[in-house]
């Protein structure tokens, strides 16, 4: 009892430290996830927090607040969910409650813009870096690579909805699975050598990263 009582607590906590980034954007949120959830205490994989991402994205509501209640119930059920959504809102509602009083306060403060020009612009890096991240555990092949240009072309010039992005790119993967199980070409669902048999047609790990 006093186990899952901890595992609740490092849940809450973990997020509790992770929901100060959530300001720029749930994705921002994703390096530390990595950091505190994956590497440190190695509740998950990454790829796992890449598809817990991707679920966010799908359902209503904000993806920092998603995100933290999908990864708390993978780790500890309906306890860690709970544990895991109250630790992310609560240092926000904090931070907005306090930043507000400053903003009124001090509005016209030129200090106080430039602090938040600056905040803008890291928060811009750390979804970068989440972006780069992301890339090297689902970006597989050439036509992974391919689905991936065309979901951004799709949003920048013709504004597509993520929501629609999403399920596009959903049916999409679909359908380039299938089309390669008839035409006989090895499918990759991972990284993982042991799982996937490379093919002539993918494109090697190292040379997708430069």
């Amino acid at each position: 009892m006093k186990k899952n009582w901890s595992l609740l607590f490092q849940l809450f906590w973990v997020f509790f430290k992770i929901g100060p980034v959530t300001f720029g954007g749930g994705y921002a949120m994703i390096p530390l996830i990595e950091r505190e959830v994956v590497k440190k205490r190695k509740w998950v994989e990454i790829e796992e927090v890449s598809d817990m991402f991707a679920l966010s994205g799908t359902a209503p509501g904000a993806i920092a607040v998603n995100a933290a209640t999908f990864i708390g119930h993978k780790i500890a059920g309906v306890r860690g969910a709970i544990a895991a959504m109250i630790g992310v809102l609560l240092p926000t509602f904090l931070i907005v409650m306090l930043l507000n009083i400053i903003f009124v306060s001090f509005e016209g403060n030129p200090h106080v813009k430039a602090a938040f020009l600056g905040i803008r612009a890291a928060v811009v890096a750390l979804i970068a870096y989440a972006a780069i991240k992301i890339a090297r555990t689902s970006i597989l092949d050439k036509s992974t690579f391919i689905l991936m240009i065309v979901m951004v072309i799709m949003m920048l010039v013709f504004h597509w909805h993520p929501i629609f992005v999403i399920v596009t790119g959903a049916l999409l993967g679909i359908m380039i699975v299938k089309v390669k199980e008839l035409m006989n070409i090895p499918v990759r669902l991972d990284h993982n050598p042991e799982k996937n048999k490379e093919s002539i047609y993918d494109v090697p790990n190292e040379e997708m990263r430069t």
